[in-house]
């Protein structure tokens, strides 16, 4: 696991065990990831964090409060790091909710050193993809704002099935005009095809779905 300067990521380290958190920085620098390290989970949220792809080791024993409520508070900190889970007093039903709660994986202690560079790996993969999904949605909600209000209807109407003579009598235009704005409408928004556009909605939909239920 090598990383170009372009492509950097953090691991942030959550653990009381000094002795663990040095181990675990040697591991992570020997592969070229960046590390912070932290021993408790108040002096994580407290500290700045630069906007990269990464993920957090965490320990599931922490003074305050453990990791599995600690991972469970990072969706409403809005923290979105996908979590590793570890612990030395595992066991099954805590591995269950851990992966219930979307961790990436629960590696009890001692663990082996290729098992957790799998795991980073694997958890830092997961969020360079949800960062480019959500840098995707927001070029299209970004393109989708400059299209007319005729426009967006006229794309809304044609994503979902409709031809344009049905169109025009939806809305009480001419068909000519509805070519117009279609086309303008694919222009904007970057789309070659309907069927580009047709998949541009849909992940408009989801997006602003999103959006409305955070």
């Amino acid at each position: 696991m090598s990383h170009s300067p372009d492509d950097r990521a953090i691991v942030y380290i959550v653990d009381d065990d000094e002795a663990l958190r040095r181990g675990l920085d040697r591991l992570f620098r020997s592969v070229s990831l960046e590390t912070r390290s932290y021993g408790t989970a108040r002096e994580f949220i407290d500290a700045q964090r630069p906007d990269l792809p990464g993920c957090i080791v965490l320990d599931v024993r922490l003074p305050g409060i453990n990791g599995l409520e600690f991972q469970a508070q990072l969706g409403e900190l809005g923290i979105n790091l996908p979590v590793v889970l570890i612990t030395g007093h595992g066991d099954i039903p805590m591995t269950v909710r851990a992966m219930k709660a979307g961790a990436v994986d629960f590696l009890p202690k001692p663990f082996r050193d290729q098992d957790m560079l799998d795991a980073v790996s694997t958890a830092i993969n997961r969020d360079r993809s949800r960062r480019a999904a959500e840098d995707l949605a927001a070029g299209l909600k970004g393109r989708f704002a400059t299209l007319s209000t005729r426009e967006r209807e006229v794309m809304m109407l044609a994503t979902s099935g409709r031809m344009n003579k049905q169109i025009a009598g939806d809305l009480g235009l001419s068909e000519v005009t509805v070519k117009i704005h279609r086309g303008a409408a694919m222009r904007k928004m970057g789309a070659r095809t309907l069927a580009d556009l047709v998949r541009m909605a849909d992940a408009l939909n989801l997006a602003l779905e999103h959006d409305a239920n955070t």
